[in-house]
């Protein structure tokens, strides 16, 4: 399989699934309920998501400003304003082209801040660590809020055994790797060792740091501010406004795995949310509609912020 077919593959089966969940979902509703979720457009109360994408970009620049307490012990500093347009550029290539951002956030920082893209890559690994630490903490907290529901909601969509399978897949395929590693002479795997190597050093700078108290700080407000935005987009829409707090968090974690699925949540945000909404005895219009709302109005913040980084990153770095 060459590359040029490996890529298409992994840009158009995340596609494929958002444009599939996007059909299935609206295949389902009457005429009636189509005109109700776009009823909801109408309604919605856009000061609230105004301030939701504030907070989302308060999210982002701490996330810039934290990514320096890992380069520093590596001997870079890189200025604040290059850091966020590297993040806001990886967050619009993700919507494209799935998991390139943090390849095309290491080679922005690289170009502009001569950072080698080996170890830039593995304080980004670091930080992708930390982010999926903060969903376990999440999830945690919605299990003990509502175990039976969130496990009954996750297990009939994934189930038990195909969970097994994956891992066991994973198991093997990482052991055939380490194996690959160890005895093989080639060139190739010299360069990869050579590679994580690099990797390494970014990843370790998270127990080298000095500030290490900051960028716990920072990493809480990143996810504080995820959830304030999130909370505060509820508002927008009156069926969404008195939401349970079990309710919302459970919401907010399942709408952040969705993610995973697809380019940016394309088709599986909407469809989650809806999903998980309609447990807790709202209409499958109302989470429709909310997870659109929601979703759009975050990509075309990020496609803003993204497109304008694109423009401005040579001419801020004329100099390079």
């Amino acid at each position: 399989m060459n590359k040029t077919l490996i890529a298409f593959v992994k840009i158009a089966i995340p596609l494929s699934l958002g444009v599939f969940l996007i059909y299935y979902s609206y295949s389902k509703f009457s005429p009636q309920q189509l005109e109700e979720i776009s009823a909801y457009f109408k309604k919605v109360d856009y000061t609230f998501i105004i301030i939701s994408l504030f907070f989302s970009l308060l999210s982002h620049i701490s996330r810039a400003y934290r990514w320096n307490f890992m380069l520093e012990p590596l001997g870079y500093k890189p200025k604040l304003l290059n850091n966020f347009m590297a993040v806001s550029v990886a967050y619009i290539m993700n919507i494209f082209i799935p998991k390139s951002g943090e390849v095309s956030r290491a080679l922005i920082i690289k170009k502009y801040e001569d950072v080698p893209f080996d170890k830039a890559f593995g304080t980004i690994i670091s930080e992708r660590v930390v982010d999926l630490l903060f969903l376990f903490g999440f999830t945690a907290i919605a299990l003990l809020l509502q175990f039976d529901t969130l496990s009954e909601f996750l297990l009939n969509i994934l189930p038990i055994s195909t969970i097994y399978n994956l891992l066991a897949i994973l198991l093997v395929l990482l052991i055939l790797f380490l194996l690959a590693l160890k005895f093989s002479k080639s060139a190739i795997i010299k360069k990869i060792i050579r590679f994580f190597s690099g990797l390494k050093d970014g990843i370790l700078s998270i127990l080298k740091m000095k500030k290490k108290g900051f960028f716990i700080v920072h990493s809480f407000l990143i996810w504080g501010l995820y959830l304030l935005s999130f909370y505060t987009a509820t508002f927008a829409l009156n069926e969404t406004s008195n939401i349970a707090f079990s309710t919302l968090i459970i919401t907010f974690v399942v709408g952040s795995f969705s993610f995973a699925f697809t380019n940016s949540g394309f088709g599986s945000y909407p469809f989650f949310v809806a999903g998980i909404l309609g447990i807790f005895s709202i209409p499958e219009t109302v989470g429709t509609a909310f997870g659109w709302i929601v979703w759009t109005s975050n990509i075309a913040s990020i496609v803003f912020f993204g497109g304008l980084s694109l423009l401005i990153l040579p001419f801020y770095n004329k100099r390079k």
